[in-house]
Protein backbone atom coordinates (compact mmCIF):
# COMPACT_ATOMS: atom_id res chain seq x y z
CA UNK A 1 0.00 0.00 0.00
CA UNK A 2 1.38 3.37 -1.04
CA UNK A 3 1.99 5.88 1.73
CA UNK A 4 0.39 9.26 0.98
CA UNK A 5 2.90 12.10 0.76
CA UNK A 6 2.14 14.81 3.30
CA UNK A 7 1.79 17.37 0.52
CA UNK A 8 -1.30 15.60 -0.79
CA UNK A 9 -3.29 16.19 2.40
CA UNK A 10 -4.74 19.61 3.20
CA UNK A 11 -4.11 21.24 6.55
CA UNK A 12 -4.75 24.85 7.52
CA UNK A 13 -1.08 25.59 6.92
CA UNK A 14 -0.88 23.90 3.53
CA UNK A 15 -4.21 25.45 2.51
CA UNK A 16 -2.85 28.95 3.17
CA UNK A 17 0.39 28.11 1.40
CA UNK A 18 -1.46 26.67 -1.59
CA UNK A 19 -3.61 29.80 -1.89
CA UNK A 20 -0.49 31.95 -2.04
CA UNK A 21 1.11 29.72 -4.69
CA UNK A 22 -2.04 29.75 -6.85
CA UNK A 23 -2.36 33.53 -6.54
CA UNK A 24 1.25 33.92 -7.68
CA UNK A 25 0.80 31.81 -10.83
CA UNK A 26 -2.74 32.79 -11.89
CA UNK A 27 -3.89 36.41 -11.84
CA UNK A 28 -7.56 35.46 -12.07
CA UNK A 29 -7.35 33.25 -8.99
CA UNK A 30 -5.43 36.05 -7.26
CA UNK A 31 -8.35 38.38 -8.08
CA UNK A 32 -10.86 36.00 -6.49
CA UNK A 33 -8.71 35.81 -3.36
CA UNK A 34 -8.31 39.59 -3.20
CA UNK A 35 -12.00 40.31 -3.82
CA UNK A 36 -13.73 37.54 -1.87
CA UNK A 37 -11.07 36.45 0.60
CA UNK A 38 -10.08 32.81 1.21
CA UNK A 39 -12.72 30.18 0.45
CA UNK A 40 -14.00 27.83 3.14
CA UNK A 41 -12.00 24.61 3.35
CA UNK A 42 -15.32 22.73 3.01
CA UNK A 43 -14.80 19.39 4.67
CA UNK A 44 -17.03 16.43 5.50
CA UNK A 45 -16.54 13.45 7.77
CA UNK A 46 -15.18 10.41 5.91
CA UNK A 47 -17.52 7.45 5.84
CA UNK A 48 -20.74 5.94 4.58
CA UNK A 49 -23.01 8.89 5.43
CA UNK A 50 -20.92 11.34 3.41
CA UNK A 51 -20.83 9.04 0.38
CA UNK A 52 -24.62 8.73 0.53
CA UNK A 53 -24.87 12.53 0.68
CA UNK A 54 -22.60 12.92 -2.36
CA UNK A 55 -24.61 10.34 -4.31
CA UNK A 56 -27.76 12.33 -3.48
CA UNK A 57 -26.04 15.44 -4.91
CA UNK A 58 -25.55 13.84 -8.34
CA UNK A 59 -27.39 15.86 -11.00
CA UNK A 60 -29.66 17.74 -8.58
CA UNK A 61 -29.42 21.00 -6.67
CA UNK A 62 -27.38 21.09 -3.49
CA UNK A 63 -30.42 22.30 -1.58
CA UNK A 64 -32.60 19.43 -2.80
CA UNK A 65 -29.91 16.85 -1.95
CA UNK A 66 -29.40 18.32 1.51
CA UNK A 67 -33.16 18.24 2.19
CA UNK A 68 -33.29 14.52 1.34
CA UNK A 69 -30.17 13.79 3.39
CA UNK A 70 -31.59 15.69 6.37
CA UNK A 71 -34.85 13.71 6.18
CA UNK A 72 -32.85 10.48 5.97
CA UNK A 73 -30.88 11.39 9.10
CA UNK A 74 -34.18 12.12 10.85
CA UNK A 75 -35.43 8.61 10.09
CA UNK A 76 -32.10 6.81 10.61
CA UNK A 77 -30.54 8.58 13.58
CA UNK A 78 -27.28 6.65 13.26
CA UNK A 79 -26.67 6.40 9.52
CA UNK A 80 -24.76 3.14 9.19
CA UNK A 81 -24.90 0.73 6.24
CA UNK A 82 -26.74 -1.81 8.38
CA UNK A 83 -29.37 0.71 9.49
CA UNK A 84 -29.80 2.02 5.95
CA UNK A 85 -30.47 -1.50 4.67
CA UNK A 86 -33.48 -1.81 7.02
CA UNK A 87 -35.38 0.83 4.99
CA UNK A 88 -37.66 -0.44 2.23
CA UNK A 89 -38.40 1.20 -1.14
CA UNK A 90 -41.53 2.97 0.10
CA UNK A 91 -39.66 4.53 3.03
CA UNK A 92 -36.77 5.70 0.85
CA UNK A 93 -39.06 7.10 -1.83
CA UNK A 94 -40.98 8.91 0.90
CA UNK A 95 -37.73 10.48 2.07
CA UNK A 96 -37.05 11.61 -1.50
CA UNK A 97 -34.76 8.98 -3.01
CA UNK A 98 -35.14 8.24 -6.71
CA UNK A 99 -35.29 4.61 -7.82
CA UNK A 100 -31.71 4.86 -9.15
CA UNK A 101 -30.32 6.37 -5.97
CA UNK A 102 -32.02 3.71 -3.86
CA UNK A 103 -30.13 1.16 -5.97
CA UNK A 104 -26.81 3.02 -5.71
CA UNK A 105 -26.96 3.60 -1.94
CA UNK A 106 -28.14 0.06 -1.22
CA UNK A 107 -25.25 -1.27 -3.28
CA UNK A 108 -22.82 0.89 -1.31
CA UNK A 109 -24.35 -0.13 2.02
CA UNK A 110 -24.28 -3.82 1.07
CA UNK A 111 -20.63 -3.65 -0.07
CA UNK A 112 -19.61 -2.18 3.28
CA UNK A 113 -21.83 -4.43 5.40
CA UNK A 114 -20.52 -7.58 3.69
CA UNK A 115 -16.87 -6.51 3.96
CA UNK A 116 -16.30 -5.97 0.23
CA UNK A 117 -15.44 -2.32 0.89
CA UNK A 118 -13.68 -0.84 3.93
CA UNK A 119 -13.93 2.94 3.79
CA UNK A 120 -11.60 3.32 6.78
CA UNK A 121 -8.71 2.01 4.66
CA UNK A 122 -9.12 4.61 1.92
CA UNK A 123 -7.28 7.34 3.80
CA UNK A 124 -4.02 5.40 3.49
CA UNK A 125 -4.46 4.54 -0.21
CA UNK A 126 -3.34 6.52 -3.23
CA UNK A 127 -5.87 8.23 -5.46
CA UNK A 128 -5.78 5.61 -8.23
CA UNK A 129 -6.48 2.78 -5.79
CA UNK A 130 -9.32 4.71 -4.15
CA UNK A 131 -10.86 5.46 -7.54
CA UNK A 132 -10.66 1.79 -8.54
CA UNK A 133 -12.24 0.62 -5.27
CA UNK A 134 -15.16 3.04 -5.33
CA UNK A 135 -15.92 2.92 -9.05
CA UNK A 136 -16.55 -0.81 -8.84
CA UNK A 137 -19.87 0.15 -7.28
CA UNK A 138 -22.82 1.02 -9.50
CA UNK A 139 -23.65 4.72 -9.41
CA UNK A 140 -20.23 5.88 -8.25
CA UNK A 141 -18.32 7.63 -11.02
CA UNK A 142 -15.41 10.05 -11.18
CA UNK A 143 -17.34 13.08 -9.93
CA UNK A 144 -18.53 11.28 -6.79
CA UNK A 145 -15.01 9.97 -6.12
CA UNK A 146 -13.52 13.43 -6.73
CA UNK A 147 -15.85 15.10 -4.23
CA UNK A 148 -15.13 12.41 -1.63
CA UNK A 149 -11.37 12.74 -2.17
CA UNK A 150 -11.55 16.52 -2.01
CA UNK A 151 -13.95 17.02 0.90
CA UNK A 152 -13.79 13.86 3.03
CA UNK A 153 -10.16 12.81 2.53
CA UNK A 154 -8.79 16.36 2.08
CA UNK A 155 -6.56 15.52 -0.86
CA UNK A 156 -4.83 18.64 -2.16
CA UNK A 157 -4.60 17.88 -5.89
CA UNK A 158 -8.08 16.73 -6.91
CA UNK A 159 -10.11 18.66 -9.48
CA UNK A 160 -13.67 17.45 -10.21
CA UNK A 161 -13.60 18.01 -13.96
CA UNK A 162 -17.22 16.84 -14.29
CA UNK A 163 -18.53 19.53 -11.94
CA UNK A 164 -20.92 21.96 -13.61
CA UNK A 165 -20.32 24.73 -11.11
CA UNK A 166 -16.57 24.63 -11.74
CA UNK A 167 -17.07 24.70 -15.51
CA UNK A 168 -19.40 27.70 -15.26
CA UNK A 169 -17.02 29.51 -12.91
CA UNK A 170 -13.99 28.93 -15.13
CA UNK A 171 -15.89 30.04 -18.24
CA UNK A 172 -16.83 33.32 -16.54
CA UNK A 173 -13.46 33.83 -14.86
CA UNK A 174 -11.46 33.29 -18.05
CA UNK A 175 -14.07 35.00 -20.27
CA UNK A 176 -14.45 31.95 -22.51
CA UNK A 177 -16.93 31.87 -25.37
CA UNK A 178 -18.17 28.41 -24.48
CA UNK A 179 -18.31 26.34 -21.33
CA UNK A 180 -15.22 24.10 -21.10
CA UNK A 181 -15.74 20.35 -21.37
CA UNK A 182 -14.41 17.99 -18.69
CA UNK A 183 -11.45 17.14 -20.97
CA UNK A 184 -10.72 20.84 -21.47
CA UNK A 185 -10.96 21.46 -17.72
CA UNK A 186 -8.44 18.68 -17.12
CA UNK A 187 -6.00 20.36 -19.52
CA UNK A 188 -6.66 23.93 -18.35
CA UNK A 189 -5.98 23.11 -14.69
CA UNK A 190 -2.68 21.26 -15.03
CA UNK A 191 -0.59 24.31 -14.14
CA UNK A 192 -2.40 24.49 -10.77
CA UNK A 193 -0.86 21.20 -9.63
CA UNK A 194 -0.32 20.15 -6.86
CA UNK A 195 -3.00 22.48 -5.44
CA UNK A 196 -5.98 21.84 -7.73
CA UNK A 197 -8.34 21.06 -4.84
CA UNK A 198 -7.64 24.52 -3.46
CA UNK A 199 -8.20 26.03 -6.92
CA UNK A 200 -11.53 24.17 -7.05
CA UNK A 201 -12.54 25.72 -3.73
CA UNK A 202 -11.60 29.17 -5.03
CA UNK A 203 -13.74 28.60 -8.13
CA UNK A 204 -16.71 27.38 -6.07
CA UNK A 205 -16.26 30.45 -3.86
CA UNK A 206 -16.42 32.62 -6.99
CA UNK A 207 -19.34 30.67 -8.44
CA UNK A 208 -21.41 30.94 -5.24
CA UNK A 209 -20.72 34.67 -5.06
CA UNK A 210 -22.19 35.04 -8.56
CA UNK A 211 -25.21 32.79 -8.13
CA UNK A 212 -27.48 31.12 -5.61
CA UNK A 213 -26.09 28.02 -3.93
CA UNK A 214 -29.12 26.13 -5.28
CA UNK A 215 -27.35 25.00 -8.44
CA UNK A 216 -26.68 21.78 -10.29
CA UNK A 217 -23.56 19.84 -9.54
CA UNK A 218 -21.74 17.28 -11.71
CA UNK A 219 -22.23 13.65 -12.48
Amino acid sequence: MTQIPELELLTEESFSRGLMVLASIDNDLAQILETLGPPPIWSREPGFATLVWIILEQQVSLAAAKAVFTRLCGVVVTLTPENFLTLDDAQLKGIGFSRQKILYCRGLADAIATGQLDLSKLSKMDETAIRTQLKRLKGIGDWTVDIYLLMALQRADVFPKGDLGLAIALQKLKNLGTRPTPAQLETMTQHWRPWRAIAARLLWHYYLSNANSNKLMGV
